[in-house]
């Protein structure tokens, strides 16, 4: 599932202060149909149909940055350059009268551009129940609050900073265990017989904790303490590995700023599956294929997913050779 991290931003429109008592010579306030066409004004017509600021507005918000979407129109249109006033303005316009050279044509009434027509707006819907429902929950209170909790639990996790030759056969390891032990620099050797990516570094892997890498590496790394050199050679889905670990520490949990971004999508795919269920549990949903094979559930959100964060969650399963110096 995808969440369509673009959220059409609402054109703000600018508080109605209410008027206090005036002197009787004052004039009246103006009708609320005056005042909305004021806030909206007429820029342009085009065979007759209006082409208002708020359109131009919605011509403005598929092309600005988000931070200026969901300004004010007037003063969005203040703001911008003359000249890129101007071409939104074309571009509503050229837009308005596409629009009515398609309606003029009969396509709004032709069956596939209806169905298309229809999916949109079921996506839309998609999209609008999940920003209330989901998105305005992810709050940077809540998402800081997740942080602590999780760093709380994470706090000391340990890291080893290790070394290793990757070679592909049993014999070769043993070769290259063999010239360190005879008193052979170990990233010297690394250099000459690895065929890791990380070779030319000596074999370098940087620090890095359990979970990164593949279990057979791992649980061998990490049973070595600084210093030593793995008593055996370590066969991974990438070849033998000689080890060697440098160091050990307890990993201190990254700064919020670094950890917010995977955190907010994870929090975003949690409650859009909790509201996936919540709403299909909810639904009287009568299946007619029994006598397909049996396959995973559709949602009923199902063009309604988080946005990729910057940061990618889980483990990595990336052989060892590729992980880079942290």
């Amino acid at each position: 599932m995808r969440f369509r991290p673009a959220i059409l931003a609402a054109c703000l429109v600018p508080p109605v202060v209410a008027a206090r008592p005036a002197p009787a010579q004052t004039p009246a306030a103006p009708a609320p149909a005056a005042a909305a066409a004021a806030q909206d004004p007429l820029l342009a017509r085009v065979d007759g149909q209006e082409v208002r600021m708020s359109d131009v507005v919605a011509v403005a918000a598929e092309v600005l940055p988000p931070e200026l979407r969901g300004m004010p129109p007037a003063a969005l249109l203040q703001m911008l350059p003359p000249e890129v006033s101007r071409q939104l303005v074309d571009r509503a316009i050229t837009e308005r009268a596409l629009i009515q050279a398609a309606r003029a044509a009969g396509l709004d009434k032709d069956e596939e551009v209806r169905r298309r027509i229809r999916r949109a707006e079921e996506q839309e819907l998609q999209q609008a129940l999940l920003t209330r429902e989901v998105a305005g929950k992810v709050t940077d209170d809540a998402i800081r609050a997740r942080y602590e909790q999780e760093t709380a639990k994470r706090q000391g996790e340990p890291e080893v900073h290790a070394r290793h030759i990757l070679v592909p056969t049993e014999q070769a390891a043993r070769e290259a265990m063999a010239e360190v032990a005879k008193g052979a620099d170990f990233a010297e050797v690394a250099k000459r017989r690895s065929t890791g990516p990380g070779a030319q570094q000596g074999g370098d892997l940087g620090f890095f904790k359990k979970g990164d890498m593949v279990p057979e590496f791992a649980e061998a790394a990490f049973a070595l303490q600084p210093g030593q050199v793995s008593d055996a050679p370590v066969r991974s889905p990438f070849g033998w590995h000689v080890i060697k670990v440098e160091e050990r520490r307890a990993a201190a949990p990254p700064p919020f700023e670094d950890a917010k971004p995977q955190i907010q999508r994870q929090m975003l795919e949690e409650g859009v599956e909790a509201m996936v269920q919540r709403v299909r549990s909810a639904a009287k949903i009568e299946r007619l294929d029994s006598a397909a094979a049996p396959a995973p559930a559709g949602s009923l959100l199902d063009n309604a997913a988080p946005p990729p964060a910057n940061a990618p969650g889980g483990s990595r399963a990336a052989p060892p050779a590729q992980q880079q110096r942290r």
